[in-house]
């Protein structure tokens, strides 16, 4: 794979503003694909653009459930007219069920990637939730992460301390505390259900400090509130919501008004997506060449 006059990138519907910066910091031509919907709900895609012999990067987030099949089109459209596809998937859903936790369970992330890679050559993703749903793919695959984004916008913001929501978000923490040099923790919580977590009342120094919560995606925002209360009761000064993956699915942003600011990046586009990971696909994607 080649980055100049050699390579594209074609991005589905889900992740213009992703890719446009992405084309941008590479220098090559964006191509939007275009995706219509018919009268019967079926999607009809074309990459309106002659691709003979290029290098292409793929870029398409595959939420909510219609992008999924956008991009399987999207890579049908390419399959024959591209010398490498690198498909991007900055949001890779299905991550989460990487294993049967029931008999007669699909295990998602696997049948996802298996399908995904039918028409690849390599795979990048976006901080997917559990790093095992990698293992599914057997093409070249690698996820990145996207807290380098997050550590610059909260460090630009003065943020003194960063806090994880609960044990599985704490290397994520370390990550951005680590990149802007200022502490971190973490809170541990148990999960009722599905809409319901108690968080462990643990005692943190965040008198007086700017403070950070961070994690790689916020879905109903149950886990953040938690722990944006027990902070405010602490004495912090401000507090700040921040994900790479930001979903804010039934009523997230109710849920989040503790918070004196929610940000996410563009894996999911939004009215948070305050900082761009096209800085990280494209150090990726020079590293391939």
């Amino acid at each position: 794979m080649r980055i100049g006059g050699s390579m594209k990138v074609v991005t589905g519907s889900a992740s213009v503003h992703l890719s446009r910066r992405l084309a941008e910091i590479l220098r090559v031509d964006l191509i939007v694909g275009e995706v219509r919907t018919f009268a019967d709900g079926e999607l009809y895609v074309r990459v309106p653009e002659q691709l003979d012999g290029k290098d292409v990067v793929l870029v398409q987030t595959i939420y909510p459930n219609d992008k999924l099949l956008e991009l399987f089109l999207l890579q049908d459209a390419l399959r024959d007219i591209t010398a490498s596809l690198t498909v991007v998937i900055p949001y890779f859903a299905y991550g989460r069920q990487d294993k049967r936790f029931k008999e007669g369970e699909a295990v998602s992330s696997r049948a996802v990637a298996e399908r995904v890679e039918i028409n690849a050559h390599r795979i990048i993703t976006v901080d997917v939730h559990d790093k095992r749903a990698m293992e599914y793919f057997s093409l070249p695959a690698v996820d990145i992460s996207g807290m380098p984004a997050l550590a610059r916008y909260l460090g630009d913001r003065g943020v003194e301390m960063i806090v994880a929501p609960d044990e599985n978000a704490a290397r994520r923490a370390r990550i951005v505390g680590d990149l802007m040099k200022v502490p971190w923790e973490y809170f541990k919580k148990e999960r009722i259900d599905s809409w319901t977590v108690e968080t462990e009342e643990k005692t943190l120094e965040v008198r007086g400090l700017k403070v950070a919560v961070v994690d790689d995606v916020i879905s109903t925002g149950g886990t953040m509130a938690s722990a944006a209360r027990i902070l405010r009761d602490q004495g912090a000064k401000e507090v700040v919501a921040g994900c790479v993956h930001g979903l804010f699915v039934k009523g997230a942003k109710d849920r989040l008004r503790d918070f004196d600011e929610v940000i996410c990046t563009d894996t999911v586009y939004g009215t948070n997506s305050k900082v761009s990971v096209a800085p990280e696909v494209a150090d990726e994607l020079r590293r391939l060449t």
